[in-house]
């Protein structure tokens, strides 16, 4: 039997001492709220939204009605209200990829094996050794980097995921639409058709919308590597998803006791558990990304592009599970049912369960009904 999932066994080992912010589900609606001190107000009055609320800054000063402390509150899974929801809004959703060498690995073992996975065992034996080596100690971007490419463009291991990954410019993609990401108890979206896929256990950068870093969630990139794979063109179809993007618990804001370093230094664990009796774990420690998250942040909004609601960036992850689920050789997918954890001590743990995108809640709660309850309730 499982275990009923409640949230306060899923925050940051210090979450009293920490500030967080994110979106509950009143009866009246969605909800942005704040948690200092164990505390958790109501701050819709002074901003309707998280993004509102990023974007006017002064986030010490936010106010608003109690609505009790946080263990008191009935927060324990989706079927409930109040629940908890993705701390993002209107925030677009962004991610970087290729940020860490053993992904860069992977996704070039993905491109030659054409999205089987059957292949992948024997392409990986051939490639890891030689460029892993390598890539793991070159600084993007760099002259060592420009010299390892005239090499392996002269062994014919180049690959367009090797240019993001040692290249002086980043792969930032969308991930998801403004408000379609799911969050913390919520099930998450694997297609149907896909047969190689996996979790990715990352960081999220949480911006203004000047680009500044003013916070960190937890998040999973949810990603079919049979599909991209196939086609780097089809990212989109890899990437962007019903239920595809879960961010949560909270956005932990910085302050005094949490801040950009604490995401440098972040160690972010995954396990995956299956109905089947099968188990997965790993980690992936921040230390080893390849850019810094403040120029993945400086790589997404510039001249050439702004978020004037602020924008959220996955950061990344090295992990890429290559155990045999099922039969050797063919490394890991995932299966409905899976439990999905996310955590690391400082941003607490991110729970979700794997359904097919079609069997997982359809995103029917835009933008015009977002802006049509607030407007009832007299917020905007």
């Amino acid at each position: 039997m499982r275990v009923p999932l409640k949230l306060i066994n899923d925050m940051p080992e210090d979450w009293r001492d920490g500030f967080f912010m994110g979106r509950l589900l009143l009866a009246e609606g969605p909800t942005p709220v704040v948690v200092r001190g164990g505390e958790v107000f109501d701050i819709s009055a002074t901003a309707p939204t998280t993004a509102q609320a990023i974007a006017e800054g002064g986030l010490e000063a936010l106010v608003g009605p109690s609505l009790g402390r946080l263990e008191d509150l009935n927060l324990t899974d989706t079927s409930t209200i109040p629940r908890l929801l993705s701390p993002l809004d209107l925030q677009c959703v962004k991610a970087s990829g290729v940020t860490f060498a053993v992904s860069a690995i992977e996704r070039v073992i993905e491109e030659r094996a054409r999205g089987d996975a059957a292949a992948a065992q024997t392409i990986r034996a051939r490639l890891a050794d030689r460029i892993g080596a390598d890539l793991s100690a070159v600084k993007p971007g760099s002259a060592e980097a420009m010299a390892l490419k005239v090499v392996l463009i002269g062994e014919g291991l180049w690959s367009q995921y090797l240019e993001v990954a040692i290249g002086k410019d980043a792969e930032i993609f969308t991930k998801a639409p403004v408000l379609a990401s799911v969050g913390w108890g919520d099930q998450v979206g694997v297609r149907s058709d896909s047969d190689w896929n996996n979790p990715e256990p990352e960081v999220v950068l949480i911006c203004d919308p000047d680009g500044q870093a003013i916070g960190a969630a937890l998040g999973n990139d949810v990603n079919l590597r049979d599909v991209e794979g196939r086609s780097a063109l089809l990212l989109g179809k890899a990437k962007d998803n019903n239920a595809s993007a879960a961010v949560g618990p909270w956005i932990r804001l910085f302050d005094k006791s949490f801040g950009i370093d604490d995401v440098r230094d972040a160690i972010v664990s995954l396990s995956v558990n299956g109905d089947d009796g099968f188990e997965l774990t790993g980690q992936s420690s921040m230390r080893l990304i390849s850019r810094d998250p403040l120029d993945l942040a400086a790589q997404t909004l510039s001249s050439s592009h702004q978020y004037p609601d602020g924008f959220a960036l996955y950061l990344g992850t090295m992990f890429a599970p290559i155990d045999d689920r099922d039969a050797p050789g063919e490394g890991f997918t995932h299966k409905a049912g899976d439990r999905v954890c996310v955590s690391s001590p400082r941003l607490g743990t991110l729970r979700n369960t794997v359904a097919a995108c079609e069997d997982a809640p359809p995103w029917t709660f835009g933008i015009s009904a977002l802006m049509a309850n607030l407007a009832g309730r007299d917020l905007l």
